[in-house]
């Protein structure tokens, strides 16, 4: 989680910090289905390098919003989940959709 020091004036600049790239918001948008493991998460971005999600994963473990489970099983299973502070991002993501399908439709007209 971001110190006090870290923490920008501007409340909007907060929420961008902690989502604000193209991969972090793709990464919320599967996790608020469900608990994804590493390589199926992988496999189901296109375009993202193993180094990118490992990246930002770790990012979004350290800024609070996401879990990281792992299970003592062998081979070792681990898996991410959104904890209460990830879910609480779940009408910012829902309007970027709503947003964006509107656009589309908009788009498709035109």
């Amino acid at each position: 989680m971001l110190t006090k020091e870290e923490l920008p004036d501007c409340p909007v600049t907060t929420t961008v910090q902690l989502i604000g790239n193209k991969w972090k918001l793709l990464i919320l948008r599967n996790l608020l289905a469900r608990p994804w493991r590493f390589n199926e998460m992988l496999r189901s971005i296109p375009g993202i390098s193993q180094k990118v999600l490992t990246d930002n994963l770790r990012a979004m473990e350290k800024d609070g919003i996401i879990t990281r489970t792992v299970y003592p099983e062998v081979p070792p299973r681990v898996e991410y989940a959104l904890n209460e502070l990830g879910e609480s991002m779940k009408p910012i993501i829902k309007a970027m959709e709503e947003w964006g399908q509107g656009y589309q439709q908009m788009a498709r007209e035109a």
